[in-house]
């Protein structure tokens, strides 16, 4: 990881400064439906982003938009529930804002989740999938513009995003567990609509296990930072073409709240391991 950027101080409020002494070592952002995730934290200090000035408002059901900031499986943690979307009418670099306030925190490793239409014919509703890596096909980055030189380079280096021994270490607690774990390729693309059939199977030639509309912004500026991340998929649904059913937000937000517990389970469980797995700094 980069040298640790001054904290601006539009960007992290006071009720958030407190972590500075004590830097958590997790930031988490949580998905469609995924947020009561944060219900794990103990003794949690809520910070609602409306409290950051210029900080873009989520306006999506299921995407409360609050910053969590406790303990975690006896970690320093700090959670977002509820990200906000380039479809919102939001700025990539907007959109990446909560890892930037991550990096300036000190995190050591950030986990991203996101609920994921399933293209892997594998999948079924309510599986998890540990991200390899992913297709950016929004056409946009979030590192457009003039570089941040205080988080990391003009040019960064993508090649280990998700690191495999972030991976490895959640993938071996889940087994221990006994709940199966995929792992995949996640393709983003803009919304806010869902794909059709052709898109789906485009996006299974290119390589695609799983599709949906977040993650990769905040995943490609966690690397930008040097940060490692850990990407988890939750399978709301099949994409278009596999299932012959409609796609609904409503039928990804009630498979969220089926999974999101054993999901929260895990990330918790797994979190000491996650720790001392960690890559060492490039």
């Amino acid at each position: 990881m980069n040298k640790r950027p001054s904290i601006p101080a539009d960007l992290v409020p006071e009720a958030l400064r407190f972590a500075l002494a004590d830097p958590p070592v997790v930031g988490m952002i949580l998905g469609s439906g995924l947020g009561h995730i944060a219900n794990a934290i103990e003794a949690p200090i809520k910070v609602p982003a409306s409290a950051i000035p210029n900080y873009p408002a989520s306006t999506v059901a299921g995407h409360e938009g609050v910053f969590v900031v406790g303990r975690l499986a006896g970690h320093r943690a700090i959670v977002l529930k509820g990200r906000v979307h380039s479809y919102e009418g939001h700025s990539m670099a907007a959109v990446a804002t909560p890892v930037r306030i991550f990096a300036a925190l000190g995190v050591r490793f950030v986990v991203l989740t996101n609920a994921a239409g399933g293209i892997n014919r594998d999948f079924q509703p309510g599986d998890l999938m540990a991200i390899t890596d992913h297709l950016n096909l929004t056409r946009q980055s979030p590192l457009t513009g003039r570089n941040a030189d205080e988080y990391g380079p003009r040019f960064p280096d993508q090649s280990q995003v998700y690191p495999p021994s972030l991976r490895q270490a959640l993938r071996d607690h889940a087994e221990k567990q006994g709940v199966k774990m995929h792992t995949g390729v996640y393709a983003c693309l803009p919304g806010p609509e869902y794909e059709t059939p052709a898109e789906i199977r485009m996006l299974r030639i290119l390589g695609a296990d799983a599709v949906g509309m977040s993650t990769v912004p905040e995943a490609t500026t966690a690397a930008h930072a040097g940060i490692p991340v850990l990407g988890v998929s939750m399978i709301s649904n099949l994409a278009a073409g596999i299932s012959k059913a409609a796609l609904s937000h409503t039928e990804v937000l009630e498979c969220a709240e089926k999974a999101g517990a054993t999901l929260g389970q895990l990330l918790a469980g797994a979190l000491p391991a996650l720790c001392h797995s960690l890559p060492k700094s490039r």
